[in-house]
């Protein structure tokens, strides 16, 4: 399935509609631009022009006075485009928002955030594990009446039971991720006679051409261990299949299963040969997500000509390279491993209220809705599962495709599975599945030894 997942952060080429089925087996507007009645200052509904959805208009209330905290992972061009949604939303309610950047280590922020009893008013989580976390905990405001009828208007099923924990739906997934995509710098490519691969074989053979040009052929972001995460879980998707996948994400199998072996002796045979990542292994431990987009677009010859990660590249090649989308920089989904099928993995940051309240909520009214969508699609580098949202809202074709692939799709997906994992196990940058992965990129030889170090952390985690 698709995630962003740094993250949402956590996005592929046919993402997919989540499914409550779906969920249960990984898991257990048109126009913007509405008048802000800068006036008012009564607490009745102010309308909001070009609703979102079926036409009736988008009613926001006057929160004049009122100041929003919003946290999330987003930062760059992914928190500059969330800016525009926010201004947007200020200028119609004369709220006053202020972003706060979360970091990698999410639920350990927000986590100390609130038990200090100053968590932000709305949120955006990065892993679907900590809104069970948070849900349990009791940290996390049901939706109200207004949220959740643009929820179901704009969004499937699948979409709001993701949202959704032990029969109470607490959040909107307004920006999600294909994670199985692969991105080329088309130059690097027409110089080595490099074709498109299919399979996994393919992938290889391509690297292996691509170096022999002269360029090194993959960039790998090694800094940031999600990205390690999503390269396993491609793998892994394709060639173990889904039944083990969901069992793996739920850990009612172990890591030293040999499905974990068959799947990190596959990501081996990349990780293993210098010669087809940038900078090599060690080199690739130095290098964060951002950086390792930027030196596949950049300079001639570039330091790269491929790197894996979701549709969100997109928004970082155009802010920081002179690199065209869908010109210079071109993608594929991620090739079939083996016998298995092109993996559709997806990601997502859920929007959710910590505070009680009018202004939480209505945040997350707009959300929901298609005026805040087509302000975030507008920007580039974003994916929304919003299916009232018209396709011409985005900037290039090659997002177009993606986000009508994602209405489109059906249920051969799987979300994020370290997304769904503990945080302490998933989501916290040098520990667990992170930093095991990163130990593995490191000395991708050990296969045994990474296999038992990522079950003795899962168990903990986990508690099993």
């Amino acid at each position: 399935m698709l995630r962003l997942t740094a993250r949402t952060r956590t996005t592929r080429i046919a993402l997919a509609v989540v499914s409550a089925s779906a969920l249960a087996l990984t898991a257990a507007a048109c126009g913007g631009g509405g008048s802000d009645d800068g006036d008012k200052k009564s607490s009745a509904p102010t309308t909001a022009s070009s609703a979102s959805g079926g036409g009736d208009a988008l009613q926001l209330p006057d929160l004049h006075g009122q100041k929003l905290e919003v946290a999330a992972v987003w930062t760059g061009p992914e928190q500059k485009n969330f800016q525009k949604v926010l201004d947007e939303f200020d200028k119609r309610t004369g709220a006053k928002t202020t972003f706060v950047p979360t970091g990698d280590s999410q639920s350990t922020f927000l986590g100390t955030k609130i038990q200090g009893g100053a968590p932000p008013d709305v949120a955006f989580l990065a892993q679907n594990g900590v809104l069970h976390q948070f849900a349990d905990k009791g940290w996390l405001k049901p939706l109200g009446p207004e949220a959740q009828a643009q929820l179901s208007k704009n969004f499937s099923t699948g979409w709001q039971q993701l949202g959704a924990w032990k029969g109470k739906q607490y959040g909107v997934y307004a920006k999600v991720s294909n994670k199985s995509m692969i991105w080329y710098n088309t130059a690097a490519f027409s110089n080595a006679g490099a074709t498109e691969p299919k399979t996994w074989a393919d992938f290889l053979k391509t690297a292996e051409t691509v170096f022999e040009s002269g360029t090194p052929p993959v960039s790998v972001g090694g800094a940031d261990g999600w990205t390690l995460t999503d390269w396993f879980e491609n793998i892994y998707l394709s060639q173990a299949g889904p039944a083990k996948y969901d069992q793996l994400a739920a850990h009612k199998i172990k890591w030293t299963d040999p499905s974990v072996k068959d799947a990190l002796t596959t990501l081996g045979q990349l990780f293993g040969n210098k010669d087809l990542l940038a900078g090599g292994p060690k080199g690739a431990l130095g290098t964060d997500f951002p950086k390792s987009v930027v030196q596949t677009f950049t300079g001639n010859p570039p330091a790269a000509a491929m790197v894996y990660e979701a549709d969100f590249v997109s928004a970082f090649i155009s802010a920081n390279t002179k690199a065209k989308v869908g010109t210079d920089a071109k993608e594929f989904p991620f090739p079939a491993v083996g016998t298995g099928k092109a993996p559709v993995v997806s990601g997502g940051d859920v929007g959710v209220a910590l505070k009680d309240g009018p202004g939480a909520q209505a945040l997350l009214t707009f959300i929901a809705s298609t005026d805040a969508a087509k302000i975030w699609a507008q920007g580039g580098g974003y994916l929304s599962p919003n299916k009232s949202l018209d396709l011409a809202a985005y900037p290039d074709d090659v997002q177009r495709n993606i986000a009508k692939s994602l209405i489109a799709a059906g249920d051969d997906f799987r979300f994020d599975m370290s997304d769904q994992a503990p945080a302490a196990f998933g989501g916290t940058k040098g520990e667990g599945e992170w930093k095991d992965l990163q130990d593995f990129l490191v000395k991708p030889s050990d296969v045994a030894g990474a296999q038992a170090k990522l079950e003795a952390d899962a168990a903990k985690a986990y508690g099993s």
